[in-house]
C-alpha cells in the first residue's frame, strides 16, 4: 500500500521547508588601527571597504594567502557576556584584507567598525563572540 496523498504532499511540503545553511560557525574578535600595513596589501590604503567593514582571517581560513580579496557574511551568534550580540543579530560583508596570527583559534579578527555592526556596544568590553560565516567571493 502507499502513501497517502495527503501525507505525501505534507512530507513534500516539510522537505521543501527545510533550511540548510552552509554557513560555518567560528569565533571573532575585534582589532584596532593601526591597520596598515596589512598581510595581504601591505600598505596600499584603497584595499580597505568604504564602509571600513574588513576583517584579518585566522589560520582556519587563511588559506596560505588565498583568503585576501575574499567576501564574507558574517554574524554575531553568542558570546559569553551577556547579550552581546546586535538585537536581531544583524549580518554584515566583510572583506579580508589581513592575516590574523597567533590568536588561539580565532576565525577571524574584525575592523572595529565591523565589529560594532554586529554587536551591541553597550555591553562594555567584549573580547570574543560565537559567530557564523560564510565566503560569499
Amino acid at each position: 500500500m502507499g502513501i497517502p496523498i495527503k501525507a505525501f504532499a505534507l512530507l513534500v511540503s516539510l522537505l521543501l521547508c527545510l533550511h540548510r545553511s552552509a554557513a560555518d560557525v567560528g569565533t571573532a574578535s575585534s582589532y584596532r588601527p593601526p591597520y596598515l600595513p596589512t598581510a595581504c596589501y601591505g600598505g596600499d590604503s584603497s584595499q580597505f571597504p568604504a564602509d571600513n567593514l574588513f576583517a584579518a582571517a585566522g589560520d582556519g581560513i587563511w588559506d596560505n594567502g588565498a583568503a585576501c580579496g575574499r567576501w564574507y557574511r558574517i554574524r554575531c551568534l553568542s558570546s559569553a557576556v551577556a547579550r552581546a550580540c546586535a538585537a536581531g543579530q544583524p549580518a554584515v560583508l566583510v572583506k579580508i584584507v589581513d592575516r590574523a596570527v597567533n590568536l588561539g583559534g580565532v576565525t577571524m579578527v574584525l575592523s572595529l567598525a565591523a565589529f560594532g555592526a554586529i554587536t551591541n556596544s553597550s555591553t562594555g568590553e567584549i573580547l570574543q563572540i560565537n559567530v557564523d560565516f560564510l565566503q560569499i567571493s
